[in-house]
């Protein structure tokens, strides 16, 4: 029971990703007096694409090809590690966040290769902002997740789940404040969204993924496109899973589920609220500023891991 529990976990986010961007897209059309489209229009827009042909321009290789389905594939299989409405994931295992981060990490790199494969100057200008930007939020990631780790006494996601869903609410330690505060940050940039990058425009030239995915069409850029919405998904319900998870069922009841699919569907909700509210209040940062903003990330995370030291 516990494993097909785990496995419909894993297809939901993939499957619900698009949704999630409809949501937000939706939600800020709203709060800027436009009607917006319909909620299901990324659904749509996969669809069309796929139903399109590939084209490849005339100096790119194999690896032009090659890089949005490596890309979608590894990110898939991240999606199996976080546990969504039960407290545990199909391949939960010890470290497993360490190999998350480095899952993305991989599905990124190999975007930048086939945006520089493309051949064009977009293609290598956003693959070599997207290489400054994940330099700059990994270690701030990996440093907040392990703060978590030490003061759960777990070295899984499953594990640290389990351990705050254990805790009472308002009984939660600095470490989970700084460790939060990091990982929001680590999350606005990973995920391309405002103020690092506007995931709405083709035209800027400070823009980053949308640079580099300019010499893609058809089935492979609905792969990197799906990818990115279940990267969005992945990373809000890691901040959920991890510094929200009450309401998450630690049994395998029928009635736990539901109540897990409600919490999670309200938390989600509130999740795109947020972010809608955000990108609609406040501008894209120049990008020589983004390293000052993964700076403060990178601060609370080392406070994070810090503070473990004062809290055993």
């Amino acid at each position: 029971m516990n494993l097909a529990i785990d496995v419909i976990q894993a297809l939901m986010l993939i499957a619900i990703a698009p949704l999630v961007r409809g949501v937000i897209a939706r939600i800020k059309a709203r709060i800027q007096n436009r009607r917006g489209a319909s909620v299901l229009r990324p659904y749509a827009d996969l669809l069309k694409l796929f139903r399109k042909q590939d084209l490849v321009p005339d100096t790119a290789s194999g690896l032009f090809r090659l890089a949005p389905v490596i890309l979608f594939a590894v990110t898939a299989t991240a999606a199996v590690f976080v546990p969504v409405l039960h407290a545990s994931a199909l391949f939960g295992v010890g470290g497993d966040f360490i190999l998350l981060v480095y899952l993305l990490a991989f599905g990124r790199f190999f975007l930048m290769l086939g945006a520089m494969d493309g051949g064009s100057s977009f293609g290598g200008m956003g693959a070599s902002r997207e290489a400054l930007v994940s330099a700059l939020a990994e270690a701030p990631l990996l440093l907040a997740l392990t703060s978590v780790a030490i003061l759960t006494h777990t070295i899984s996601l499953s594990g640290i789940v389990l351990a705050t869903v254990q805790q009472y609410p308002l009984h939660l330690s600095a470490v989970y404040v700084f460790a939060l505060g990091a990982m929001v940050l680590v999350a606005i940039a990973e995920t391309g969204r405002i103020p690092v990058d506007n995931p709405a425009t083709h035209l800027e030239l400070t823009m980053l993924h949308e640079a580099m995915v300019l010499e893609y069409s058809g089935p492979s850029l609905a792969l990197i496109e799906w990818a990115s919405a279940v990267k969005l998904t992945l990373i809000l319900a890691l901040l959920v899973g991890v510094f929200a998870p009450w309401g998450m069922a630690t049994g395998a009841s029928i009635v736990g589920l539901v109540l897990a699919s409600g919490a999670f569907a309200l938390k989600f909700a509130v999740s795109a609220i947020a972010i809608a509210v955000i990108e609609s209040s406040i501008a894209k940062l120049r990008m020589y500023l983004v390293p000052d903003f993964l700076g403060m990330a990178s601060a609370l995370a080392i406070l994070a891991v810090a503070f473990t030291a004062l809290m055993r």
